[in-house]
């Protein structure tokens, strides 16, 4: 069993809305909102001064083992910032508490930890010294964060004069190549550009597999699903789902849970979709295998199986999908007119099963929801239509054998084909 390197139990924290404060009053805090009270109250009784507080993170519990890369996703203001301070001890938690095994990390603002008069050199020291580390062990790490940083030319100019890439390129390179135990990682890789963004991602793979724990906040979730075998999510300061990361990232992205995405059943034909003519039985996503599948591997094919009720043989039903990604864009749409099958003839009366094979390294990676239909044509009528049926979450492991190659960095596009290259030799022409 894998050592715990994290621990949070119930952790809360409360703020006074309008003081910014953590919730208690100084002499000089009383003074001053006396001071501010309208003329109009003085003699009259004062109004009622009973603070407004609100609870940007309330009862969260978890825990991270040694070796586990773990993602934090919600929406803005769901309390992944305030998790991650209370964590790096940059505040303290109003209830509940949190314990560590070893050594921390963070990276949670661009700048935090660096002082502006010191060199970079002389903050990778201060640095180390905050986190526990010996000088001794620092030097032996430095010229490696040096490089991987990318300002060997600036690294003795005082940090005031660094933009906010260069701050973030070396605080990311500190954080990551001493040796802590956990490593805590905010958004702030958004600032840095896409080569340096795909080392960071690397960088944390390697920190994943070398035994040390990582806690990873982004609002990227094609990343989160790559680096991350779990993921928590958080909403109004609440874990509301806590499991492997695909099935965490649909239910951030989709909106609703992640338990039978992959399978939409309509056991009662009256309650179906549709109408006289065909009506939908169930929609599925399946794995190569066979079996019900809400995580797909980038580089594995998919099946999409439309099973529907024909009701009139006098019609030619066809099964089609809509396949869309987590932005709403349509990425194809494909339809069983063109099977050998529809083309022979009228299909029977009763049950019908139509499946659409997608293969391996054609997707790209993200959520991806299906709209299925049944239609007939030439004259095209729509008998029975279901928006978002299912759902499934591709995943893209970067190991090198898929159309992603070695590369790390977000890849744009609806799909991501590994098509076939050439090289011919311009000697022989072609």
């Amino acid at each position: 069993m894998a050592q715990v390197a994290l621990r949070v139990q119930n952790l809360g924290k409360q703020y006074r809305l309008g003081s910014g404060g953590p919730g208690y009053d100084t002499l000089a805090d009383a003074l001053l909102r006396l001071a501010r009270l309208p003329s109009r109250w003085m003699g009259r009784g004062a109004p009622s001064t009973a603070p407004k507080t609100f609870w940007p993170l309330r009862s969260v519990s978890f825990e991270v083992s040694a070796g586990d890369v773990v993602g934090v996703v919600g929406r803005n203001g769901a309390g992944k910032s305030t998790l991650l301070k209370i964590l790096s001890g940059v505040t303290d938690p109003t209830e509940g508490w949190a314990a560590v095994w070893g050594t921390m990390g963070a990276l949670l603002e661009v700048g935090t930890g660096f002082h502006p008069e010191l060199t970079g050199r002389e903050n990778v020291f201060l640095n180390g010294a905050i986190l526990g580390m010996k000088r001794a062990e620092v030097t032996s790490k430095f010229d490696e964060i040096v490089s991987f940083s990318g300002i060997e030319r600036f690294i003795d100019t005082p940090a005031k004069h660094y933009s906010s890439g260069m701050y973030m390129r070396l605080a990311f390179a500190v954080a990551a190549h001493l040796e802590t135990r956990i490593l805590l990682v905010d958004e702030v890789l958004a600032v840095g550009d896409a080569e340096f963004q795909r080392k960071c991602l690397q960088k944390m793979e390697q920190v994943g597999t070398q035994g040390r724990a990582v806690l990873f906040v982004s609002h990227d979730m094609a990343a989160v699903t790559r680096l991350c075998s779990r993921a928590i999510l958080l909403d109004q300061g609440r874990v509301v789902a806590d499991g492997p990361a695909a099935g965490v990232v649909h239910q951030y992205l989709h909106g609703g849970s992640m338990h039978g995405a992959a399978v939409r059943e309509w056991p009662r034909i009256e309650e179906a979709p549709g109408d006289r003519v065909a009506r939908l039985r169930a929609v599925r996503v399946l794995d190569e295998s066979g079996r019900p599948a809400p995580e797909i591997d980038i580089r594995r094919p998919v099946r999409i199986e439309v099973e529907f009720w024909n009701l009139d043989p006098t019609f030619r039903p066809a099964a089609n999908v809509h396949l869309y990604n987590d932005q709403g864009q349509c990425l194809f749409v494909s339809c069983d007119f063109t099977s050998a099958v529809w083309k022979a003839g009228p299909r029977p009366h009763g049950i019908v099963r139509s499946v659409c094979h997608i293969p391996g390294n054609f997707l790209s990676e993200g959520l991806v929801s299906v709209l299925a239909a049944v239609s007939s044509f030439p004259r095209t009528t729509v008998h029975a239509m279901e928006r978002d049926a299912v759902a499934f979450v591709v995943v893209d492991h970067s190991e090198g054998d898929g159309a992603r190659g070695s590369f790390s960095g977000p890849i744009p596009g609806a799909v991501r084909p590994m098509l076939e290259w050439t090289l011919p030799d311009p000697e022989q022409g072609g």
